[in-house]
């Protein structure tokens, strides 16, 4: 990336080199597209979880300042490469004809299991991929209070990540007005009908640019709580997609 700056070029960045860089720009253009004018020459693209829930969360914490997050993720192989999705269809194969399964790309077998680690762990017993939400999340939301406490699972789905996200704000959001303000969220669509069984599955998101939203609910343990469920497609909207987006704003507003 400095090569390319230098050579006058400016650069999306998709990997996490330069996230938590004071420097670089981190952003999500439905959230924090503004921050796009600052760029030095580089501009961060997040990790596709955190796209994921930043996008759905951007509008409840506009109307209401989000102070803390638990979320658990639900996380494709696709998100590992094509060799996630490899070895998740040879085991698959392989199982259904009685060979022995063989384990490359994941820890343990990933077929017709859930895998709760994603990178490795630090001396608290998070893993890296965990305590990016917060990290990132702080600086997309500009929020550097927010405490996030997340646990991220791989689980055999090829594509589209999915989040159960509970939220605490500094004043009562009701699923009503969540609802109503998530009606109208850019990047954002609303399934939340629970009469008819409605709601995000990442069978719906995958090669979507929109991130689902829906299971919207009160958190009935703690007050001034919120909790949803939401899918997105982390291979569009979770890195390709919003690399493409900045792309547009910087188009848009002259800054190349």
């Amino acid at each position: 990336s400095p090569a390319a700056v230098k050579a006058g070029a400016v650069v999306i960045d998709n990997s996490s080199a330069y996230r938590l860089d004071d420097d670089v720009p981190l952003v999500v253009p439905e959230v924090n597209g503004e921050d796009v004018k600052k760029h030095k020459g580089i501009i961060a693209n997040p990790n596709c979880s955190t796209t994921i829930a930043v996008t759905a969360i951007n509008e409840l914490n506009k109307y209401s300042k989000i102070k803390r997050m638990i979320v658990t993720t639900f996380q494709a192989v696709s998100g590992a490469g094509v060799n996630g999705i490899r070895e998740l269809d040879k085991q698959i194969k392989d199982i259904s004809e009685g060979k022995e399964v063989e384990i490359k790309t994941f820890s343990y077998q990933i077929a017709y299991n859930a895998i709760p680690q994603i990178g490795s762990f630090d001396e608290m017993g998070y893993s890296q991929e965990e305590m990016k939400l917060q990290n990132e999340g702080r600086k997309i939301l500009h929020n550097p209070d927010l405490k996030v406490n997340c646990t991220c699972v791989r689980v055999p789905i090829y594509r589209s990540h999915s989040e159960s996200i509970t939220i605490e704000t500094e004043e009562e959001i009701t699923p009503e007005k969540a609802r109503e303000l998530l009606s109208k969220a850019e990047g954002v669509k609303l399934i939340d009908d629970l009469e008819n069984n409605k709601y995000p599955m990442p069978l719906d998101t995958s090669d979507q640019d929109l991130i689902y939203v829906g299971r919207i609910r009160k958190d009935i343990s703690c007050d001034k709580s919120l909790v949803l469920w939401c899918c997105g497609d982390q291979i569009r909207k979770g890195a390709a997609t919003n690399a493409v987006q900045i792309a547009e704003v910087l188009v848009k507003e002259n800054l190349i």
